[in-house]
């Protein structure tokens, strides 16, 4: 994964997977990502509530999309359900560096050590460690880093990597496919195999 810089705007954003199915499955059909805007865009591909909302999603899902390599969504379309959502979180793994390092910082560590539950105080841990290491997440208020903090746990239990609830979350280690890490090895992504699985 090329390194990005740090950003907030993951409070704005979901984990559209049904969004990024829609776009796998017309990708799938032949159509081009130029089409496919013009789909999420003119006519509401993704219903969302408003033109303005519409762009902001498509925004999103195209570059979630476009992160990884075809052979991903061609994948995807051969693959159950829980191997599509894993497929949905590496995209957002690729555009999101701090989700990235919260990924391989603090998930990859709890299969580690044989933690079975991500806490709230883990992650307020962890963007206390970010706030000192960057600028720029040191500038965030607290109001900020407490719906990042919603949208991580909202993001891994989509996955099906955390239990629903609230407070202390239990982690479910999910079986990789075998398609999935053997993609993931030959597309130079190791260290994401290496965090689903919590291998160093």
């Amino acid at each position: 994964m090329q390194k990005k810089e740090y950003s907030a705007g993951a409070v704005k954003m979901s984990f559209w997977f049904a969004e990024i199915r829609k776009v796998a499955t017309l990708l799938s059909s032949g159509k081009t990502m130029q089409e496919i805007k013009a789909l999420a865009v003119n006519e509401n591909l993704f219903s969302a509530a408003t033109h303005q909302r519409s762009r902001q999603i498509w925004s999103t899902v195209s570059a979630r999309v476009t992160s990884l390599p075809d052979d991903y969504y061609e994948l995807f379309e051969d693959s159950g359900l829980e191997t599509q959502k894993l497929i949905a979180l590496l995209s957002i793994m690729e555009t999101d560096a701090l989700f990235f390092d919260f990924m391989n910082e603090v998930y990859k560590e709890k299969l580690i050590t044989g933690d079975t539950h991500i806490t709230d105080a883990d992650i307020r841990v962890f963007f206390a460690d970010k706030q000192r290491q960057s600028k720029k997440v040191s500038g965030w208020t607290d109001e900020t880093l407490i719906r990042l903090q919603r949208c991580y746990k909202t993001y891994l239990t989509e996955a099906g990597l955390l239990e629903r609830g609230v407070g202390d979350r239990k982690i479910i280690k999910q079986l990789i496919d075998d398609k999935l890490a053997q993609l993931l090895s030959i597309t130079s992504r190791k260290q994401v195999h290496n965090i689903l699985t919590g291998t160093r």
